[in-house]
């Protein structure tokens, strides 16, 4: 003990030599701690590791001590001139995000010591103090830091054990990333070095979301790192060690995207600026046995879908004002469940497909021919085509978010499966589940739910070496196909690129289903989507037709574009109701009928802005927690249409059915679980030109409720709601 004392007292004398000077400052001390801890700790799987200089503008803790490469603490100093460390305005921010997100920290002025656990002050020790502008030791207190610094360096993080306690450690350690990255970026911006996360967040801005801000990127891409390392935990076999280089190798080969990014994450490549906080965050995980907490934790919440419900709670401590934003993206599992059986109704009644989304059927296509082609004489063919052969029944979701639409059609079509399950997801079920989404977190959370559902229901690859991928990309579906170029994350997006482009041009999609976004000010806006949505907008002379430039009606532009181009099929939405009654939307309504043989719209009400009311004046509820009001909308449009004369328009426009679904929101629920598309009493609206109206009307053009939705009949399933 006595040799440690003397490390403790040199250490003590060179603070004093430094401060003596009057040049020293914060970082001329930071060898003299470095050392001193290692001569107290003197165990070489553990290191104390001083973080390079120029990363602590960014947010970095000064120390951070490791064994065997995971972080076990962490130390953040400053001047020994700081007097009052703790309390310092100056500093306060930077240690409420430090003792937030990293469970044991040091924050010290190289004299005085504060010990944090868990974001607890449990100590506070004093090895020298300033007297007479000169430095000297307080040799009682040398023991009792000894043993505390021994102390830190044996922490083990506590076991988590609940789903909830997961998602604040994550919430936290995400938030201390994202405003790492953030920083990162802005200090890249007026650099010309060759900054990866800066060139990273342009080569994003150019291929998906062209307005975002560093600091929505970096909110992005720290969603993504951490629901990144769940994905991996998740797969990991070996529960006694887990890390950030461990982590590249655990991702499924189905999600070569993600696979990709963390090659570069878990690599020598990663920005220095996010390693000590993404190897903090793989911590969290080290400490968590993830598949045994969400076995348990999808039994005793009872839930449909505890990922989703997990991610709900992860967000609300992440950013709870993000969570109200895109609780949207959640979509109700009754709505999600009703949308899907009826497009499995659809392509049995109308189509003759008697095994509906199970379908297997193949059909012929011609496709551009992706090598050249010459000829007998050795000309090169031009616009050569090839036949291959696909499924029939492609289904897409452009908007997938978490993949809720995605997994309810595999628990859908698992429910009365006979046969070989495992082949016929690689050969039958994979090939045909397609979907787009924007931005990396959700489309993380999308392969993983699938992932995970997947394994539920007991598939296993046939040769996991050549595991199929999920035909989810991260693209921006209002965007039309383009080649792609850039760097290595370039590269990852390029090949997502590249693979949606294959979607977009080449399948035949049968089915569109989903729940689009709602955003007037959109970003999207894009010549392709633009020259698409001027079909609803054509001869319209109106002073404001901003509305339809909402992103929902460009999704149902999209997906009709899609049906249009397979010739046959269904658009599945629900949607902003918006359109079924607004007098800016005819020609989008006229465009739809012209497209479509039948159109159902049943219509969840729920507009908070309209203070819409039930007919008997009781209360209507919104099935999302959102203002405006929402419809199911289901067009079906089949090859054996009839094309008469154009003078001949109301002979070939589609039928309307109309339903109106008013009252709480629980109840909504129970209707849409216990209904059919078949079993509804639909309406067929008489509607006339030139407004094409999809609700009823009566000839003074007022809305008839009554006709189509008794008040009796709202009291009776009311009884039951």
């Amino acid at each position: 003990m006595k040799l440690v004392k003397d490390k403790i007292q040199n250490y003590i004398n060179n603070l004093n030599r430094l401060y003596q000077t009057g040049n020293a400052r914060e970082h001329s001390y930071r060898g003299d701690l470095q050392q001193l801890l290692n001569d107290i700790i003197s165990d070489t799987e553990i290191i104390v590791t001083n973080e390079p200089a120029r990363i602590v503008d960014v947010g970095a803790p000064d120390y951070s001590i490791t064994r065997k490469n995971i972080p076990i603490g962490y130390i953040e100093a400053k001047d020994i001139l700081s007097n009052d460390i703790e309390g310092k305005k100056a500093n306060k921010e930077q240690f409420d995000r430090y003792k937030n997100a990293l469970d044991n920290l040091i924050i010290t002025d190289y004299l005085d010591f504060l010990f944090y656990k868990n974001g607890v002050l449990i100590q506070k020790i004093s090895i020298g103090k300033l007297e007479n502008n000169k430095i000297i030791s307080l040799e009682d207190n040398f023991m009792t830091f000894t043993n505390s610094i021994l102390d830190f360096t044996s922490f083990i993080s506590q076991s988590i054990t609940s789903p909830s306690k997961l998602a604040k450690l994550m919430a936290a350690k995400a938030r201390l990333l994202e405003d790492v990255i953030e920083k990162a970026i802005l200090s890249d911006i007026d650099s010309d070095e060759n900054n990866s996360l800066k060139n990273e967040m342009e080569v994003f801005k150019a291929t998906l979301i062209h307005d975002i801000s560093p600091s929505s990127f970096a909110d992005i891409y720290a969603q993504t790192i951490a629901y990144g390392l769940f994905t991996a935990r998740l797969h990991d076999k070996t529960l006694e060690d887990f890390s950030r280089q461990e982590a590249q190798y655990l991702i499924p080969k189905s999600n070569p995207f993600l696979r990709g990014l963390f090659n570069y994450i878990g690599g020598v490549e990663c920005d220095d600026r996010l390693i000590w906080i993404i190897d903090s965050l793989a911590e969290i995980f080290l400490a968590t046995n993830i598949k045994k907490l969400f076995v348990d934790f999808g039994k005793k919440g009872g839930m449909n879908d505890p990922i989703i419900h997990f991610y709900e709670t992860f967000l609300g401590e992440y950013n709870p004002k993000l969570r109200k934003a895109r609780g949207v993206w959640y979509t109700p599992q009754s709505v999600v469940s009703f949308i899907v059986r009826a497009c499995d109704e659809v392509l049995k009644d109308e189509f003759g497909l008697e095994d509906g989304l199970t379908c297997e059927d193949k059909i012929k296509i011609q496709i551009d021919a992706k090598d050249t082609i010459y000829t007998k004489k050795g000309e090169k063919a031009k616009n050569q085509k090839v036949e291959i052969e696909t499924h029939k029944v492609q289904i897409l979701d452009p908007a997938t978010g978490t993949g809720t639409f995605l997994a309810e059609t595999i628990k859908f079509i698992k429910k009365d499966f006979f046969g070989n399950w495992s082949s016929y997801v690689e050969k039958d079920l994979i090939p045909r589940l397609n979907g787009f989404e924007l931005l990396m977190a959700s489309y993380a959370m999308a392969h993983l739910k699938l992932d995970l559902l997947l394994m539920e229901t007991g598939y296993k690859p046939t040769n996991e070496k050549q595991e199929k991928r999920f035909n989810i990309f991260l693209t921006n579906s209002l965007e039309e196909h383009h080649e792609s170029t850039g760097n290595l994350f370039s590269a990852y997006l390029a090949n997502e690129s590249k693979q949606a482009d294959r979607i977009k041009k080449e399948t035949p999609v049968m089915v569109v289903m989903g729940n689009p976004p709602y955003a007037v000010s959109s970003s999207n806006k894009g010549e392709w989507i633009q020259n698409l949505v001027q079909d609803y907008k054509k001869d319209l002379n109106e002073k404001n037709i901003q509305p339809l430039s909402d992103d929902y009606i460009k999704f149902i532009r999209y997906g009709q574009h899609y049906i249009e181009k397979n010739g046959e099929g269904i658009l599945a939405y629900i949607s902003n109701n918006s359109f079924v009654d607004g007098i800016i939307h005819r020609q989008m309504r006229k465009s739809l009928l012209e497209c479509f043989d039948k159109i159902y719209i049943l219509n969840l009400h729920g507009n908070s802005k309209k203070k819409e009311v039930c007919p008997d004046g009781s209360k209507d509820e919104n099935v999302f927690d959102i203002m405006q009001g929402v419809s199911i909308n289901i067009f079906i449009k089949k090859k054996t249409k009839p094309r008469h004369s154009k003078l001949d328009l109301e002979s070939r426009l589609a039928d309307v059915y109309h339903y109106d679904l008013q009252g709480k929101r629980d109840f909504k629920y129970g209707f849409l679980n216990d209904n059919s598309l078949k079993s509804i009493e639909w309406n067929k609206l008489e509607y006339k030109e030139p407004n094409y109206f999809f609700v009823p009307k009566d000839l003074s053009g007022k809305k008839n409720y009554n006709e189509v939705f008794p008040i009796k009949k709202i009291l009776k399933y009311n009884s039951v709601g």
